[in-house]
C-alpha cells in the first residue's frame, strides 16, 4: 500500500465524533421544540429558552446544594481556568477559522468568536458557498439570527458582494423559512439595517460623504452591478424584505 493509500482513522474517528455531536444536538433540540408547542408557550422568548436549555438535565434527589460534586452537572458552562495552551489555542482558532462540520463550527464560532468584528471577518473568511456546505441540512436554532447580526453591525462597501453570496447561500440551506419565522424582534430589525445598508450601498456612485468611489469599493462595473443589483432583489423578496 503506498503513502498516500493509507488511511487516516484519527482523523476519520474526528469526523465521525463531530458528526454524531452534531446529529445529536438536532434531535435534541428538534425533542424540545415539540415539547415547547405541545406545551403552548405563550411567547416567542419562552419557545427560544426551552430549545437553547435543552442540553441540561434535571438535579436527581441525591443532588444536593452545596453538597461535594464529582461531576459537573451543567458541563456546556463549567469555568475552566485558561491555560498557556487554550490561550494559544484560541490564537490559532481566530486566525484560522476553518471549520470542516457544522458542529465544529457551533464549536469555534461559540467558543472562540466573541467579538462582531471577529465574527464578521470569520463570516467573510469562509464565505457564501463554504457556508452553504457546512448548514446544507439546517443552520442550527438561534444561529441564523446571530449571523445576521454580526453582518449587520459591521458590512462595508468593499465586502458587498460577499455579503450577498453569503446571504444567497443561508437563504438556500435547509429549514431556512422556518428559522426565517423564528427570529427575535432584534434579530429581525438587525435583518432590516442590514438590506438597508446593502441597498445604500448600490446608490449613484458619485462621491458620498466626501469618500471616493473607490474608498467605498464602489469602482464602475457595469455588468457586476447589475448581477448585484438583481440578486439583491432577490435576496429581499426571500428574506421578507420587501
Amino acid at each position: 500500500m503506498e503513502r498516500n493509500d493509507i488511511i487516516d482513522f484519527k482523523a476519520l474517528e474526528k469526523e465521525l465524533q463531530a458528526a454524531l455531536t452534531a446529529d445529536e444536538k438536532y434531535k435534541r433540540e428538534n425533542a424540545a421544540k415539540l415539547r415547547a408547542v405541545e406545551q403552548k408557550v405563550a411567547s416567542y422568548e419562552e419557545f427560544r429558552g426551552i430549545v437553547l436549555a435543552s442540553h441540561l438535565k434535571p438535579l436527581e434527589r441525591k443532588d444536593k446544594i452545596g453538597g461535594k460534586r464529582t461531576v459537573p452537572w451543567n458541563c456546556h458552562t463549567t469555568q475552566r481556568g485558561t491555560s498557556q495552551d487554550e490561550t494559544t489555542e484560541i490564537t490559532q482558532v481566530k486566525t484560522l477559522f476553518q471549520p470542516e462540520t457544522s458542529a465544529e463550527f457551533y464549536r469555534d464560532w461559540r467558543r472562540y468568536l466573541r467579538s462582531g468584528p471577529e465574527r464578521y471577518q470569520a463570516l467573510l473568511q469562509l464565505g457564501g458557498p463554504k457556508l452553504g456546505h457546512l448548514f446544507q441540512t439546517d443552520v442550527g436554532f438561534g444561529l441564523l439570527g446571530e449571523l445576521l447580526v454580526a453582518l449587520a453591525d459591521h458590512v462595508r462597501p468593499v465586502d458587498r458582494l460577499v455579503v450577498l453570496g453569503i446571504l444567497r447561500s443561508l437563504a438556500g440551506t435547509g429549514r431556512f423559512t422556518l428559522n426565517l419565522s423564528l427570529l427575535s424582534h432584534a434579530e429581525r430589525e438587525s435583518c432590516r439595517v442590514l438590506f438597508q445598508k446593502l441597498q445604500a450601498m448600490s446608490a449613484p456612485r458619485s462621491t458620498k460623504g466626501g469618500f471616493s468611489q473607490a474608498e467605498w469599493g464602489l469602482e464602475e462595473q457595469p455588468g457586476v452591478l447589475q448581477d448585484e443589483e438583481r440578486l439583491l432583489q432577490e435576496l429581499l423578496g426571500v428574506y421578507r424584505m420587501d
